[in-house]
């Protein structure tokens, strides 16, 4: 029993492996992997900072482009997440947008997202700093249109999301978090100007409570920090953004009754500065990417939705912008 829980122990930490396993090159600045994807660095704060990009399959070049970070979970790597989390959805979305998209890692393959209690009493990295530096170096060389810089994630990359929508939203237009809600250790922040957040959130989420509470890997595990409810946390934004206080909830039709999940869809309106709140609750869904890989059995992590596809759902999202 206790072979078995190790495992699914170290499983789970790298459950969100998201990222590009790939070697930087010293001699060269980039190179060019299979698929269109690029790896290349920047110091920041000291440190060699790697992230990879894919760019889309585009013929105007003089065209802006808009740029969707990723970040991905706790215990991954950016190059792997559409592979392993998406499967290969969100490249797909993202060529059919000609959208640009970014894939940062994290130092010893985790986020700061504002918990302290997976820190561990280890150095505070400026993760904020790093995606801010990112951004603009995109910006500069990439072509990327600095209106429509968009950023997701999911699990400790959805928290991290959270946070880069308070603090870097002069920056950053919409952000939607996946498998992720607000941590109360940034609950007081307050975005500087208006901010559109998607939420997707599973009910049956094992690791982060939909409800709000403490994330765990198990039920009996240490606390890795305590979240706001899916609804709270929407409706944060709701208050940043000024938008109505009474929103617009829709349920989608049962697409696929064999997946055990229905969507039902929170819209918060008339926000100023044209701003969006929404959340999609995933009735029955678990810490997944809806519409992707079912990288670990239904017990361990929950059921990943086939009712919407995340990828073309959030990209959308994004470019209404």
């Amino acid at each position: 029993m206790m072979i078995k829980n190790y495992r699914a122990v170290l499983l789970l930490t790298l459950l969100l492996s998201v990222g590009c396993g790939l070697t930087q090159s010293k001699e060269s600045p980039e190179h060019t992997l299979s698929g269109g994807v690029i790896s290349e660095s920047l110091k920041h704060d000291g440190i060699q900072r790697r992230y990879s990009i894919q760019m889309p399959q585009i013929t105007n070049q003089e065209r802006l482009l808009p740029l969707v970070v990723v970040l991905h979970g706790g215990g991954g790597r950016g190059d792997q997440f559409d592979r392993l989390m998406a499967d290969g959805t969100l490249s797909t979305a993202a060529n059919k947008r000609s959208v640009i998209l970014a894939f940062p890692e994290g130092i010893r393959k985790q986020w700061h997202d504002g918990r302290a209690e997976i820190v561990k009493g280890k150095k505070q990295r400026d993760d904020v700093g790093f995606i801010s530096s990112l951004i603009d170096k995109l910006v500069d060389e990439r072509r990327v249109d600095p209106k429509r810089v968009f950023v997701t994630g999911i699990s400790n990359g959805g928290h991290m999301s959270f946070r880069l929508a308070m603090d870097l939203s002069e920056k950053i237009a919409a952000v939607a978090p996946v498998a992720a809600q607000v941590s109360k250790a940034i609950a007081n922040k307050r975005p500087q100007k208006p901010i559109s957040v998607l939420i997707m959130n599973g009910t049956e989420d094992p690791l982060v409570p939909y409800e709000g509470g403490d994330i765990k890997l198990f039920k009996l595990g240490r606390s890795r920090g305590e979240v706001l409810s899916a609804e709270q946390s929407a409706r944060l934004f709701q208050q940043y953004n000024a938008c109505e206080v009474n929103p617009v909830v829709k349920q989608s039709p049962d697409r696929d009754p064999s997946d055990k999940t229905r969507i039902v869809i929170t819209t918060y309106k008339n926000c100023r500065d044209k701003a969006k709140v929404m959340l999609v609750s995933v009735e029955g869904g678990g810490h997944t990417w809806p519409g992707g890989y079912q990288y670990l059995k239904p017990r361990r992590v929950g059921y990943v939705s086939r009712e919407i596809n995340a990828s073309d759902f959030i990209l959308d999202f994004f470019l209404t912008h």
